[in-house]
């Protein structure tokens, strides 16, 4: 089987970011291991603090995004880091070509039960034009020259792409590096699989309630067929199944909370997904429009997330949009 230096060496992706993706599969290497450890490394449980979103942190979290900053600002080629958890940047070296934002343990409310959670993160270019800051950030998803995720479950995977198709990579915990499993993943067209959080289907707009009425109406609805509901309360792992098998997956408008109407941040976990979900010949969306294409505001964004199999995702489309 091919490691990952030589296949991305044969892809010809530049020596730079290749340095960048390999930085990330040391510090996926390292979460991996404390994560195997469970309460033997003493990393379980909730700290006192709370996260810029407001959120209760647990340690692991604290942990993965430390050893994130530590790794990755130790390459040259890391112009600046950006963490859902920091409320701001951290600054790498001044000709740094490339620019890091991640999710340093999404799903990190399934430690304690010991199930699945994930790394995901998002590596754009660097400004050439004098951009400082936190405005360096503020690209479109399509822009984005590599995205990926790490998935620390049965198995640990590295799934990611430089923009020609989506590769997995499964840790071989003998030899301690990341071997080539999967390459060219498609999503199917079609799906009878989707995923999402029921017990907010109160709060979403009457259009969101009406398709997933439809859903569960089942082969005597007007879908006329049977859907399955997933959920694994993590979106990497609800990614991680539509990206293997097909499926919709989606976080939608929420109306309980008027400045915070969305869930899932643009820069940290809709844009590294959406580009691999269209990597494998999936849809990404917003609700309101492809999610590659949102100029972000400021790099703790919010937005909706309509992700999946093409044709599932036209369907949930023409529902919002009224037409069903």
């Amino acid at each position: 089987m091919q490691r990952l230096i030589p296949t991305l060496r044969q892809d010809q992706v530049a020596e730079g970011l290749i340095s960048v993706i390999n930085t990330l599969q040391i510090c996926a290497k390292e979460i991996s291991f404390r994560l195997h450890q469970g309460e033997l490394a003493g990393v379980l449980g909730s700290t006192l603090d709370e996260n810029i979103q407001g959120e209760t942190q647990k340690k692991l979290d604290v942990l993965s995004n430390q050893l994130l900053k530590d790794i990755l600002l130790e390459n040259k080629f890391v112009r600046a880091v950006a963490s859902e958890e920091e409320e701001g940047i951290v600054d790498g070296f001044s000709d740094g070509k490339y620019l890091i934002a991640f999710d340093p343990l999404d799903g990190s409310s399934n430690i304690d039960i010991n199930s699945m959670v994930g790394t995901i993160f998002s590596i754009l270019p660097a400004p050439t034009d004098g951009t400082e800051d936190e405005a360096m950030f503020l690209q479109p998803g399509s822009n984005q020259v590599a995205a990926g995720y790490v998935l620390y479950g049965p198995s640990t995977l590295l799934v990611f792409t430089t923009g020609k198709g989506v590769r997995v990579f499964t840790l071989d915990q003998k030899v301690g590096e990341f071997l080539l499993t999967e390459h060219d993943l498609e999503i199917p067209k079609d799906t009878c699989e989707f995923a999402i959080n029921m017990s907010n289907y109160r709060h979403w707009q009457p259009e969101m309630r009406h398709y997933i009425d439809d859903l569960l109406a089942g082969e005597t609805g007007p879908r006329c067929k049977n859907f399955n509901m997933r959920w694994i309360a993590a979106m990497v792992a609800d990614v991680h199944r539509v990206l293997c098998r097909g499926g919709l997956f989606t976080y939608p408008w929420d109306c309980r909370e008027a400045n915070k109407p969305y869930k899932l941040r643009l820069m940290y976990e809709g844009n590294p997904m959406a580009m691999l979900v269209e990597q494998a010949g999936g849809q990404a969306h917003s609700g309101e429009q492809r999610i590659l294409d949102i100029q972000p505001q400021h790099i703790h964004q919010r937005i909706g997330v309509i992700l999946g199999s093409s044709n599932e995702v036209d369907a949930c489309l023409s529902y919002l949009q009224g037409s069903q």
